[in-house]
């Protein structure tokens, strides 16, 4: 029988710093702290999403109705659904990339 105990010991780790990135909030829909800190930013860079959606799920009329309720605008609201979504498929952003992008050029 092979040992096996090197593999439970990297998948402990592994899940080690998952928990370590993982916050546990009060509300499950609250954006992460990466993602409000993004949004609040005065120059943060915009790209645009197109993607046909089914117009049964209503999402343009939901959207300005939160946005009305909310005063959030359109684009966050898109983004912090989607980060969301994708942080708890596993799908986090690069982090790296994030802490490039914030630093000021040097010159």
């Amino acid at each position: 029988m092979p040992d096996l105990s090197h593999h439970a010991h990297q998948l402990r780790d592994l899940a080690d710093l998952l928990e370590a990135q993982t916050s546990h909030p009060e509300d499950p829909y609250s954006p992460h702290p990466d993602t409000q800190e993004i949004l609040s930013g005065r120059h943060t860079n915009r790209g645009q999403l197109n993607y046909a959606v089914p117009d049964a799920l209503q999402l343009q009329r939901r959207i300005r109705r939160y946005n009305a309720d909310s005063g959030m605008p359109h684009g966050d609201i898109v983004a912090i659904a989607l980060d969301t979504f994708l942080r708890a498929k596993g799908y986090p952003p690069n982090l790296t990339r994030l802490q490039t992008s914030r630093r000021k050029p040097t010159e």
